[in-house]
């Protein structure tokens, strides 16, 4: 049996803030799936916001978006997203920020508390999405 796939890299190379290349795509698409790997809060100048837990979801979510509209998709696209925060305490007012961006739309989601890669991020969120 063959099986056919549809499978690829979506978006530009991933630089990181030290220049190099990460080895990584801003997400794969399989078939019918986007797994969007994790954005973290980069302001438009390339560093890490120092701003509120709300500021920097919201940075998260957008580049999220970004990246599905380089595939025609959009935030309800979305099905499963994990979420990192580096304090419990952020809970609330990451959930305000989430809920703003995404209405009535209710995709799967995990939450977890863990340090990140990069210091000063605040929030880490991964995602899937479907054509």
């Amino acid at each position: 049996m063959t099986k056919t796939t549809n499978q690829y890299p979506v978006g530009e190379k991933v630089i990181l803030p030290n220049g190099n290349e990460a080895p990584l795509s801003k997400a794969y698409r399989n078939n019918d799936l986007l797994f969007l790997s994790g954005a973290l809060p980069f302001e438009a100048d390339g560093s890490i916001s120092d701003k509120d837990i709300e500021h920097q979801t919201s940075l998260c979510l957008e580049q999220l978006e970004q990246t599905l509209k380089l595939e025609g998709l959009a935030r309800t696209d979305l099905i499963k997203l994990t979420i990192w925060l580096t304090d419990k305490s952020d809970f609330v007012g990451f959930n305000l920020s989430y809920v703003q961006f995404f209405g009535q739309h209710r995709p799967a989601r995990s939450t977890v508390r863990s340090e990140l890669m990069l210091p000063g991020a605040l929030v880490e969120i991964e995602a899937v999405a479907a054509y």
